[in-house]
């Protein structure tokens, strides 16, 4: 669950461990405790290896000290970590789920968002790219979402998702997934998706072009739009219907729509039959290795009795 992967990567983090954490070694800790069992008052305990958290945060940030965070870690990971330095107390029990406006979770193997994702009350962005999620309970996402990024998963039906979604959600990234059309198409509309402005769903198998469009027609705010990578993207009209049809739209493809283009495709979405769901695909062998040339061959005479050798090839495509 995305639970556990997150305990997982928190104890991974060591927000525990010195240079972070409650330890005797950071001096804020100190503050306001009671003076040791038998101290006389005004008396102050003397504590070895103390350090100030300013002290202790220049161990994680310089790059030559053997506590410090690697150069590519996230800004999540600076973050949880310098809160831990900084004010450790916020990083123990449930604290720490309201330090994220920001999760990501890439690649640690989550299967199922879980109810105790619903921790996580100030949830803004929600990451979970590469991971192994073939269904998600919008009823376990927190309400605060605006960013939700599901690409390379195994989605594959979308209405347990739009059950309960977060109302505020700008941006849906379902790209390289193995949602179907068109049994899919009638979840992407406003009544789900009211405040959406991007909506990635590239390299899945949609191939119904124009009931598609039907349905996000309705997405009021829609600007960007990713749809390459699915069959119906190989229909010749493809783009200029999309442009046409979709007048608010400002990218398509990861490619700005401008006002020539626009103009350039005026009126095809009047002329559905030109969309039609047929495509041909033209494959060219440039060249072939490994296999010996025909001239390779010894030429015989024409008198010889030598057997002649011949080859053949059988060559296939996977699309």
């Amino acid at each position: 669950s995305l639970s556990a992967a997150f305990r997982e990567y928190l104890r991974h983090l060591g927000l525990q461990d010195f240079p972070c954490g409650l330890g005797s070694w950071n001096k804020s800790c100190l503050n306001g405790h009671r003076s040791p069992r038998g101290a006389q008052p005004g008396q102050e305990e003397a504590v070895l290896d103390e350090e100030t958290p300013e002290a202790l945060l220049e161990l994680l940030r310089d790059q030559h000290s053997p506590w410090a965070l690697p150069p590519d870690c996230s800004t999540q990971d600076r973050l949880l970590r310098e809160v831990a330095v900084l004010a450790p107390k916020l990083i123990h029990g449930s604290r720490v789920y309201q330090l994220l406006k920001s999760l990501r979770m890439v690649d640690k193997g989550v299967e199922e968002v879980d109810e105790g994702v619903l921790q996580f009350q100030q949830l803004e962005e929600l990451i979970l790219s590469a991971n192994h999620i073939s269904r998600i309970t919008s009823a376990n996402l927190p309400r605060t979402l605006k960013v939700l990024e599901l690409c390379c998963n195994t989605v594959g039906d979308l209405q347990d998702l739009c059950s309960q979604p977060p109302p505020e959600l700008q941006h849906l990234g379902l790209g390289h997934n193995r949602l179907c059309g068109p049994s899919q198409d009638k979840f992407l509309t406003e009544d789900f998706w009211p405040n959406l402005i991007s909506l990635d769903l590239s390299f899945n198998n949609l191939t119904d072009l124009q009931g598609l469009v039907s349905q996000l027609c309705s997405l009021q705010k829609l600007r960007i739009l990713v749809l390459q990578g699915n069959p119906l993207a190989l229909i010749p009209t493809y783009r200029g219907f999309l442009v046409d049809s979709l007048p608010k739209l400002s990218i398509l493809d990861d490619i700005y729509i401008g006002p020539d283009e626009r103009q350039q495709f005026q009126g095809l979405a009047r002329q559905p039959e030109l969309s039609r769901s047929e495509v041909r695909v033209v494959v060219s062998v440039g060249e072939m290795k490994g296999v010996p040339a025909p001239s390779a061959f010894q030429q015989l005479d024409s008198g010889s009795e030598a057997p002649v050798i011949t080859c053949s090839y059988f060559v296939t495509y996977e699309f």
